[in-house]
């Protein structure tokens, strides 16, 4: 199974990033998760362009090729960031959402407003969003490293049920 990690923010020192790069280091062997990088590279969305950049072009053809999508996102002001915005835009003009599997997770518990608001924006866009996949860790002010989540045995459990519900869900079977 192929799924696509895509990270709200476009901060160096992101733990929603960390997150997901932790996730793709504890799959298991038959889940692939590739992290989408170019977020930041997309320009602002505009409806006048017809012929999408390479970029965007690049997005779409990761999230065509993925059995399911997981999107971390930290929280701005009560929203999303505008970066993940940004890139959900881009989309909602093609089929690169439709009925795709999506899992939303959330490091920071307090962050109610950007995961209702991104479970709003991929709804609309028809995503399937597995609500049993999704899961929010307590990332947000704890100070641990990637090496320190990858190793407690709690949030691991976390990734891997998340995991292994999309696959479920991408099976069929959920």
């Amino acid at each position: 199974m192929k799924i696509l990690a895509i990270s709200g923010s476009l901060r160096a020192a992101s733990i929603n990033s960390m997150l997901l790069r932790v996730l793709a280091a504890v799959a298991p062997a038959d889940i692939e998760v590739r992290i989408y990088r170019e977020l930041g590279e997309l320009p602002l969305f505009n409806p006048d362009i017809v012929d999408a950049p390479a970029v965007v072009a690049r997005l779409k053809d990761a999230l065509m090729a993925a059995d399911a999508v997981v999107i971390a996102s930290p929280e701005y002001a009560h929203g999303v960031s505008g970066a993940i915005k940004n890139g959900l835009d881009w989309m909602v003009g093609n089929e690169s959402f439709i009925g795709k599997p999506v899992a939303l997770f959330n490091a920071a518990p307090r962050a109610v407003h950007a995961h209702a608001a991104l479970l709003e924006t991929v709804t609309v866009m028809s995503a399937s969003v597995v609500g049993d996949a999704c899961i929010t860790l307590p990332l947000v002010g704890a100070r641990l490293s990637e090496e320190q989540i990858a190793a407690d045995p709690a949030m691991v459990a976390a990734l891997k049920a998340a995991l292994d519900v999309l696959r479920r869900h991408v099976a069929g079977g959920a």
